[in-house]
């Protein structure tokens, strides 16, 4: 099952939003004035100023809400460690998973035997699930039996610095598969909105050409410091 991200709303003009409250922190006039005289390359100016000086206060007057299917509950285990962000997450308390979706990793799908013991017990686990629920047992004891493979839905919301911090940690090469591919997502739906907010997310090694994993290193900052070594020699 592949992962959806949409993302379903966001502050208006949010990069001028940013600009504008950085303005105000220089301006002796009013934010709304500010915004009547702020036009797009002053807006831009100032978003990169912000982002790359580290003043990221002014980050946090623009949210951006994202609509996500098809992770799995370890997934979402991870993501709402995030704690600067808002979640509402389908329950399953409420939401009976009879016959539920299961994420399968590529590391067990491609494996022919492990796929088929994969198989045979999310079969077993959906049909005691599915007994516990005829017997009359409420979903929310059912569910104790469901495995972390399990499909779930979830609704995010966070603010442009909280962004620039999940991007950063968890579209690393380090970071778990699936919420990594998840936020690859999320950063590529930001970017259509906000492109100056969001040109140097993601991890250190791309943007900084530094990596905070230390001897945990991917090794793609290598790769990267001698890709531009390489050119400056040409």
């Amino acid at each position: 099952m592949a992962i959806s991200v949409d993302l379903i709303a966001y502050t208006p003009n949010p990069e001028k939003v940013v600009a504008m409250s950085a303005h105000l922190c220089y301006s002796p006039i009013g934010a709304k004035q500010i915004g009547e005289n702020l036009d797009e390359a002053n807006s831009a100016r100032l978003v990169r100023q912000m982002v790359n000086s580290g003043h990221h206060s002014t980050l946090e007057h623009v949210s951006f809400s994202f609509a996500i299917e098809g992770i799995s509950r370890a997934c979402t285990h991870q993501l709402v460690r995030h704690r600067i962000a808002s979640y509402s997450h389908q329950s399953q308390r409420y939401v009976k998973a009879v016959d539920f979706e299961r994420i399968v990793p590529d590391t067990i799908k491609y494996k022919p035997e492990a796929k088929e013991k994969f198989d045979k017990l999310m079969a077993q686990i959906a049909e005691t699930y599915n007994e516990f629920v005829e017997m009359g047992i409420p979903a929310e004891d059912a569910r104790f039996v469901l495995p972390n493979a399990a499909e779930t839905k979830i609704v995010v919301t966070m603010n442009a610095r909280s962004l620039l911090h999940f991007f950063e940690e968890r579209c690393c090469n380090r970071a778990q598969w699936e919420i990594r591919a998840m936020a690859n997502l999320m950063l590529q739906e930001v970017r259509k909105v906000a492109p100056v907010l969001f040109a140097k997310a993601g991890p250190t090694c791309e943007y900084g050409r530094f990596c905070r994993e230390g001897k945990r290193s991917c090794g793609k900052l290598e790769a990267l410091l001698a890709e531009d070594a390489k050119k400056k020699e040409n």
